[in-house]
């Protein structure tokens, strides 16, 4: 029984985080001297435990609700019941539902069409919103004034306009993995259309549409498969705007006035505004206590009281203004607005909808220019290379790409570094054809895995094919696997001048695997503004997670 699993992973887990407590003198997310409640938390997942709550709640959520912690810790505390929050993608929320989403009891994405298109066997029920925010151009306040955007309304044209002709470049999750990016897309679509509702597929074929929204997206300077993820790589980096929940660029503006940095002024596309709804909904697997304990959960967070912690956050809890106490988070120097009525565009039919999403992935998203460094080293022989390359077949091959909406675009660029503590071969794929990229899967599949690990060496010649390409035309990465520590002779101060020297702003994205070394990934994430990626419970998981970051 479900039930009876949920007590005994509480228990396990609960006895695990006070021994880590014990031993390490605190608790991330504990509740203080108090003991009512101990959290674990990770990139994937964060866990609260209430003191001898037997009821346990797991979420499937969108990664914005990591800004909710805090309250759910405090409703862990009033409710007595467990939560574990696991953090996907909207595409992989969407997945989970289509495929019956039986390891959960809840699900909390972003926006309500991820559970329309996802809850086919119609499992979901009691869906309440929980807050509303809109998607935004958050800009630079200095650019925002010098392009005139301030004060006033400004329509998606003019900021394709901004784009063409140089003056503005942003950031922006990938529409086929998050619902920012997703719901930010539609909405261009929409207002390029002189529409506000019923796009149909003969839309999306026309010739100018497909010209302007080519021209919008290219001016995309870096993506990200995570909305909350864009805002902290935003903060590290100097960029000019990002498209983000208004939510998530209030909080960006708190963190750069503490810093002295210029905020970003918040523009809404009157003419392709949409808005996430946040729902969060019951997923019935026929478990009375579950939906019970789901009710008493989902009661709390639309208390009043609750409802007022959220709008601190920088969330609407309605489609017209806030409480007059809250008007401060909501700073109008920022150019936010909480007196205009919003109105949203209308979210598309499900085969529009789904038609537009590989339209994005195939022909209309800035090509994507990836490089793959592959550990080959001796270590990686029998399972950890059949590993990796089941997790390859993920963005390679062409029909499990397509599942995933990870498809290979036009003019798409991949090449694979294979290494150990050497190069030992680089292969390009030239067009990326379905032959094409089966043959690089092919040719990486037949190497064999010999030697010690140089890591440092592969990002170097990673870095070195790069410069055969004018990047503004992509949304450049590398990708690095590794399951070692590097025992070569190249360093990190060699990596970090090759880096600096060439004056990239390119991410490298690892891949934690077997007992590859977490720092030495992280201090490279922290060097290119890139992030660490665990593969070690799930390898084929990581290597689709990281794909959808370009």
């Amino acid at each position: 029984m479900r039930k009876e699993r949920n007590r005994r992973l509480a228990g396990v887990l609960a006895v695990l985080l006070l021994l880590c407590g014990l031993l390490a003198g605190c608790i991330p997310g504990s509740a203080g001297e108090g003991g009512q409640e101990a959290g674990e938390n990770t990139a994937q997942h964060a866990s609260f435990w209430a003191d001898g709550g037997e009821a346990t709640l797991r979420v499937l959520s969108g990664s914005e609700n990591r800004e909710l912690e805090p309250i759910i810790q405090e409703c862990v505390r009033e409710t007595g019941i467990n939560i574990v929050m696991e953090y996907k993608g909207s595409v992989d929320i969407m997945r989970e539902l289509e495929a019956g989403a039986e390891t959960y009891d809840a699900v909390w994405p972003a926006n309500s069409l991820w559970i329309s298109l996802g809850d086919k066997s119609h499992l979901v029920k009691h869906v309440q919103s929980t807050s509303t925010t809109p998607v935004v151009f958050g800009i630079r306040q200095s650019l925002a004034e010098e392009l005139g955007f301030t004060d006033r309304e400004v329509s998606v044209g003019e900021i394709l306009e901004a784009i063409t002709t140089g003056k503005l470049s942003f950031c922006m999750t990938s529409a086929t993995q998050s619902n920012s990016g997703a719901s930010a897309y539609i909405g261009f679509l929409y207002a390029l259309l002189d529409k506000q509702e019923g796009m149909t597929v003969e839309d999306l074929q026309q010739e100018e549409l497909g010209r302007q929204i080519k021209e919008l997206l290219g001016g995309i300077e870096r993506s990200s498969g995570s909305s909350d993820w864009l805002k902290d790589m935003f903060l590290k980096g100097d960029y000019d705007a990002m498209v983000n929940y208004e939510s998530l660029i209030i909080s960006a503006n708190q963190e750069l006035e503490e810093q002295g940095r210029e905020p970003l002024y918040v523009v809404y596309p009157y003419d392709g505004l949409s808005i996430s709804d946040s729902p969060l909904g019951y997923v019935d697997h026929g478990e009375k206590g579950q939906e019970e304990a789901f009710l008493k959960v989902q009661e709390y967070l639309m208390s009043d009281d609750v409802q007022d912690q959220i709008q601190k956050t920088g969330r609407r809890t309605g489609y017209e203004g806030v409480s007059a106490e809250n008007e401060d988070i909501f700073n109008k120097d920022w150019g936010i607005d909480t007196e205009r009525i919003l109105s949203p565009i209308t979210m598309p039919a499900a085969d529009v909808l789904e038609e537009a999403l590989n339209l994005y992935q195939t022909q209309f998203r800035k090509p994507s220019l990836t490089v793959y460094c592959l550990d080959f080293s001796g270590s990686m022989y029998g399972e950890g290379q059949e590993q990796l390359m089941e997790g390859l077949a993920q963005v390679m091959l062409q029909d499990q790409a397509r599942a995933n909406l990870l498809e290979a675009s036009e003019g798409e660029v991949n090449i694979a570094v294979i290494f150990s503590d050497q190069v030992l071969n680089v292969y390009d794929a030239g067009n990326p054809t379905d032959e094409n990229m089966q043959q690089l899967y092919d040719k990486i599949s037949r190497h064999e895995c010999v030697g010690g690990t140089d890591i440092y060496l592969a990002a170097e010649e990673a870095l070195s094919y790069l410069e055969q390409y004018d990047l503004s035309a992509y949304t450049p990465a590398v990708i690095l696997m590794t399951d070692g520590e590097s025992n070569g002779s190249h360093s990190m101060e060699d990596l970090k001048s090759a880096y600096q020297d060439g004056g990239y702003d390119v991410p490298i994205f690892s891949i934690l695997f077997g007992e590859a070394y977490e720092e030495e990934l992280q201090e490279i994430a922290d060097l290119t503004n890139g992030r660490v990626f665990d593969g070690r419970e799930d390898l084929v998981g990581a290597f689709r997670s990281v794909k959808g970051y370009n």
